[in-house]
């Protein structure tokens, strides 16, 4: 049986066993690639250019779109060459890598969305004390601690995985390197460190989701308070964007992690991990700015610079 000092590469699940459908894939993950690339690179530049948007709520988006365009270009590029040249290999050291980075940022992003939640919370139902709770220095100091975390935490799952012996064989099936999925070619009882740290990030997620949870029950109770309309609606859409991503984010990552191992299949593996890497780096420029109509406004102007 192959031990991990003589596993040099990883075969990664295929598509579609037929060239048509295969390209038919390769052609759907290059759409959604671009689109990701061009809605968080329309919000980084809108940001970055537009003096207007420089507050903290749209600082936390402008870091969330930087771990958007992060995590789907750890995956989705080489599943594409995969696909487009009827491979399925990827090196040791690029697995690992891959592991590395995807848990890097998915953790900074679960992190930073509950940070993005406590920003909401000051913003609505303490704005006398905002400036002093959330100013550029806190913020600065919150982002960091998000990228942080999921550095950890990226650190600590990297290096124990590829500690393991490996006695399974090489096939993953997924296809990019996931943690649950090399657990499963590790010899009898060696991945038992990992599931102990695998369900350490699980409480510490579960302690995120309640603080978020918490955030948002305090922020309709202070939205439905409100006297005015417009400052209902203004409230409303400044919170359910980032309530959705939230959601969209939370359900299928916990599903992935922790779904009985008697309900999964190759294929609603895939379908999970497309919903928690792939989707949401397309979807949330789309569901920021669909209500926000300052972005709106600052995606206009850039526009316009551009087209002169």
């Amino acid at each position: 049986m192959p031990n991990s000092s003589s596993v040099s590469e990883f075969l990664l699940l295929a598509f579609a066993d037929t060239r048509e459908l295969q390209l038919l894939h390769f052609g759907l993950f290059l759409g959604i690639y671009l689109a990701a690339l061009l809605g968080n690179g329309l919000i980084l530049t809108a940001v970055a250019c537009d003096h207007r948007l420089h507050t903290p709520m749209y600082f936390f988006l402008l870091n969330l779109a930087l771990l958007d365009l992060g995590s789907i270009s750890t995956t989705l590029p080489k599943a594409m060459a995969n696909t487009l040249w009827d491979t399925r290999t990827i090196f040791y050291t690029g697995c690992a890598a891959q592991v590395f980075f995807s848990v890097f940022l998915v953790g900074a992003e679960y992190s930073l969305l509950t940070v993005m939640a406590y920003d909401r919370y000051i913003a609505i139902c303490k704005p006398l004390h905002y400036g002093s709770l959330v100013g550029s220095r806190a913020c600065a100091k919150m982002a960091a601690a998000a990228w942080g975390s999921g550095f950890v935490h990226a650190v600590l799952h990297t290096a124990n995985t590829f500690s393991l012996p490996l006695c399974q064989g090489n096939a993953v099936d997924q296809f990019f390197c996931e943690i649950p999925q090399i657990l499963s070619l590790s010899c009898s009882d060696s991945y038992l460190t990992e599931i102990v740290l695998i369900m350490f990030s699980a409480c510490l997620g579960v302690g995120c989701f309640v603080f978020i949870v918490l955030s948002y029950v305090q922020i309709f109770r202070a939205v439905l308070r409100m006297p005015s309309e417009h400052s209902r609606h203004k409230a409303f859409s400044m919170c359910l964007p980032h309530l959705a991503v939230v959601s969209l984010f939370l359900s299928t990552i916990m599903f992935a992690y922790i779904k009985p191992p008697s309900i999964s299949s190759s294929f609603l593996n895939v379908m999970v991990a497309v919903l928690y890497l792939v989707v949401p780096p397309a979807v949330n420029p789309l569901i920021y700015s669909m209500r926000n109509q300052e972005l709106k406004n600052a995606v206009r102007k850039l526009f316009g610079y551009l087209l002169l």
